[in-house]
């Protein structure tokens, strides 16, 4: 059944390697693709956190704990909207537990940045892809 709900989904990696991916259905039916992208990126921006934390926990530092991670993005819109907290006309509706993610931005915890669609990893959790398209998708999450 179309519920018309968008699908979230990110992969973690650490070494070129997947360690933590996921793909669900959106508790909230989103009124624009940017909302929908601005709602994945709050749940990867939680695992994040979450991650980071735990590597922490074990040890392991990279030297460089207060820089940021990468989280990567294809709609410039919800981008936008995370790196400025001024706020949108077209943006009012967002819940306010989505901007979890400017926090994270602030307290440096990522660092959002676009990538071209044809690069997004986790296109192969979101959505329907050709062979191809799947195919490097798996290779990037070192699957192969």
């Amino acid at each position: 059944m179309d519920t018309r709900r968008s699908t979230t989904g990110y992969v973690v990696m650490l070494n070129n390697g997947a360690i933590a991916w996921k793909s669900r259905r959106q508790p909230t039916v989103a009124l624009s693709t940017m909302e929908s992208e601005y709602m994945a990126l709050t749940d990867a921006t939680k695992e994040l956190k979450w991650i980071k934390t735990l590597i922490a926990e074990l040890g392991y530092s990279n030297g460089k704990d207060n820089d940021p991670t990468d989280l990567f993005s294809d709609n410039q819109g919800a981008i936008a909207l995370a790196k400025n907290p001024v706020s949108h006309s077209r943006a009012k509706h967002i819940d306010i537990r989505h901007h979890f993610v400017r926090e994270a931005i602030q307290d440096r915890i990522i660092w959002v940045q676009y990538i071209p669609t044809a690069e997004m990893t986790a296109d192969s959790l979101t959505k329907a892809l050709g062979r191809e398209k799947h195919q490097k998708c798996t290779l990037r999450m070192g699957m192969s």
